[in-house]
């Protein structure tokens, strides 16, 4: 069976950039998070211990955006080698990170970072 776990829009304050002022200023970010795994266990047995926690998952994004880094690639980096750790049981992993306020000139939406991993 393929089970996914979504945290969608997850809303952080964090310190990264390149810029002297990203570093003082800092930022609003949004992360959102795909994690695939059999979950058919949980389902059948209403056991934690059976499934992933997201809630861990969650605490392990906030950690990381805790972690000042000048590139949003290393911050994604970092926190897709935690949850990989955490929980072998995790099959792929897709996580987007987005800026909402990019030192750029232009109005938008913000700038985002997404990658996707599949795990053996």
């Amino acid at each position: 069976m393929k089970s996914k776990i979504i945290l969608e829009d997850i809303k952080i304050y964090a310190y990264h950039g390149v810029l002297p002022e990203e570093a003082i200023i800092g930022n609003h970010y949004v992360v959102n998070l795909e994690v695939h795994a059999d979950l058919k266990k949980a389902s059948q047995s209403d056991d934690l211990n059976d499934t992933i926690n997201y809630a861990e998952i969650n605490d392990i994004i906030h950690q990381e955006m805790n972690v000042r880094s000048e590139l949003l690639e290393h911050v994604i980096g970092r926190i897709i080698n935690k949850i990989e750790n955490q929980f072998p049981q995790i099959t792929f992993i897709k996580i987007k990170l987005s800026k909402t306020i990019p030192p750029m000139s232009g109005e938008m939406k913000g700038v985002s970072l997404e990658f996707e991993k599949e795990i053996n």
